[in-house]
């Protein structure tokens, strides 16, 4: 293979100790909202896949992506885990915007529906999720990631584990 083929990609992102230690400060609403305004780095796996959290409200979170090169798999189309890993922050943030302080979650169960390839050419892509139900231990959300003019592409559901995180 020719040099002329090979592409480059550099990133660089902020220790995520300090978003994990900010979230046991704050309720999840409140800090992502910090985060959305840049009172808080990305996490790392935002940098890396390059999405960005754009909304957030009481138990709904919107994610934004515009797929690239560097998401393509071997046949040349987005691979399958850029959607489910987009859906799979913006449910766990949605989760996130209903926990008090001192509260977090986990990804238990993740669903996820493909429903047709996604390409460069596709444009931004947008993942909305709403939470369903939010309980003492457990939250299920839904969520859909569409193009700008609202054709959808995946869907997908959770079940998030609650429980306390920090402490003194």
């Amino acid at each position: 293979m020719s040099s002329d083929n090979n592409r480059i990609r550099t990133i660089t992102w902020d220790d995520p100790m300090i978003c994990a230690q900010a979230a046991t400060q704050m309720a999840g609403l409140d800090f992502l909202r910090a985060m959305i305004a840049g009172q808080y780095p990305p996490p790392p796996i935002a940098i890396t896949m390059d999405f960005r959290l754009t909304e957030v409200d009481a138990g709904r979170a919107v994610f934004v992506c515009t797929p690239s090169e560097f998401h393509y798999n071997p046949i040349g189309v987005v691979h399958g885990g850029l959607i489910s890993t987009l859906c799979d922050s913006a449910l766990g943030c949605a989760v996130q915007t209903l926990q008090p302080q001192g509260m977090g979650y986990t990804t238990l169960e993740l669903h996820v529906n493909l429903t047709r390839a996604v390409t460069r050419d596709t444009g931004e892509i947008r993942c909305e999720a709403n939470v369903l139900h939010s309980g003492r231990r457990m939250a299920t959300a839904e969520a859909k990631v569409t193009d700008a003019k609202g054709k959808l592409y995946g869907h997908a559901t959770t079940t998030c584990l609650v429980f306390p995180i920090g402490g003194e």
